[in-house]
């Protein structure tokens, strides 16, 4: 697991004065940060300088408009341009992403206001996006809005990084790695040098493996974008997303996507997202870990087939996902026998929560066919590890699968 962060939480009293790519106090202490592990940096992130009688994460500020004397000049002028609260957690899901490395991150209502932006933003009419195939349910219908503005869509599996055969004059490649809800993987490396080569821009869905499972701009993408509403959060009580890149006309062009839509968070969701990252690492283990021993446990079971999880030695994602991930991440998927089976397993689980989301604290599972739209067998199960204790919930999944045999 690698190390090494640079910590560049603003001064309070420098913020009404900084500007969007200004210099803080704060960014001074780098070099004495920068070998910190990821726990410390996940509870620390983003906070501000420590000032006397005030808490130490400034609760959320709500407002629509700021005192603005004169010329228009400082970071906050109107509620939907920036804010205070979104300024911190945009800090530190920044240092999150890219320790050490100058980036920006935006913060938006929701993981597809985050997509929306990051696409929207970059192509227009006469480009060629790559999107995956075997990704998130929406982008069917982000391929539709795309055609729709005249931008050419094509489409190739994620695994054997098969998108790029059909990458020739591409603007942007969007990889969504592991897919959802497949859990294929493809080579990040591999993928951006071959897309740089040809000056296509490459963005990467990280929202199953959150900055502390996979770092996309470390591994070269121009872009990292995430559904905060899943892992980066994980408490499913808040829709949140967001985009992080290291080129500031790229992050321009965000911004100003932002702007127009108005498609931003409010101050309540950001304060509870920066709030919930000081546990993402505790988080982030034990879903992981209990994720391998749920994977674990289902190898060979009778009925249980088509079971992928990376983290799993045999699993034909596990090579290219162990050279670049960090965690293996809380999702799993397998199959049973039947729609019937499935939808008796779900019912008689007891610790396991029939819902849509993942990357949250209690576990959840459902059946993905019941949606339509993905390329699965009526049975598969999409299961998203929690934060229960291990062996409880090992128990739980055995035991319904063994209660409902003869479904």
């Amino acid at each position: 697991m690698l190390v090494g962060a640079a910590r560049t939480t603003p001064a309070r009293a420098d913020t009404a004065r900084r500007n969007r790519t200004g210099t803080c106090r704060g960014e001074q202490r780098k070099g004495r940060s920068a070998m910190v592990g990821e726990g410390t940096r996940a509870v620390r992130a983003g906070l501000p300088e420590p000032v006397k009688h005030e808490p130490t994460l400034p609760g959320p500020v709500f407002a629509a408009h700021f005192h603005l004397p004169g010329d228009p000049t400082g970071p906050y002028a109107y509620g939907r341009d920036e804010n205070p609260t979104w300024t911190h957690l945009e800090r530190a899901v920044g240092e999150l992403e890219a320790p050490g490395r100058k980036v920006e991150t935006l913060v938006f209502a929701s993981g597809m206001a985050a997509i929306s932006a990051a696409l929207f933003s970059q192509v227009g009419a006469g480009d060629i996006v790559v999107l995956p195939n075997d990704g998130y349910q929406v982008l069917p219908l982000v391929r539709e809005q795309l055609t729709a503005y005249g931008v050419e869509v094509r489409t190739a599996p994620t695994a054997g990084n098969a998108q790029l055969d059909v990458l020739e004059g591409a603007k942007l490649l969007w990889i969504e790695t592991p897919s959802n809800p497949g859990l294929d993987v493809c080579d990040v490396r591999a993928m951006v040098t071959a897309a740089h080569a040809q000056g296509t821009l490459v963005a990467v869905d990280n929202t199953l493996s959150t900055p502390l499972g996979q770092r996309p701009l470390e591994l070269g993408a121009d872009l990292s974008v995430a559904s905060d509403t899943k892992g980066l959060t994980g408490h499913g009580d808040i829709l949140i997303g967001h985009v992080t890149g290291s080129d500031p006309q790229l992050m321009a062009a965000v911004r100003r996507w932002r702007k127009i839509v108005g498609a931003i968070p409010g101050p309540m969701e950001a304060w509870l997202a920066h709030r919930s990252l000081a546990t993402l690492h505790l988080r982030n283990d034990r879903q992981t870990a209990n994720a391998l021993a749920v994977a674990e446990a289902l190898r060979g079971h009778n009925g249980v087939s088509g079971l992928r999880y990376p983290g799993l030695p045999d699993d034909p994602s596990h090579k290219i996902a162990s050279e670049q991930m960090r965690r293996y991440g809380s999702v799993l998927s397998f199959t049973l026998p039947s729609r019937a089976r499935a939808e008796a397993f779900l019912r008689s689980l007891s610790l396991v929560e029939d819902a849509t989301s993942f990357g949250g604290v209690r576990s959840t599972a459902e059946r993905r066919g019941r949606w339509g739209g993905d390329a699965v067998p009526e049975g598969f199960i999409r299961f998203s590890a929690g934060a229960e204790d291990t062996d409880d919930l090992v128990a739980d999944v055995l035991r319904a699968l063994s209660d409902t045999a003869g479904d």
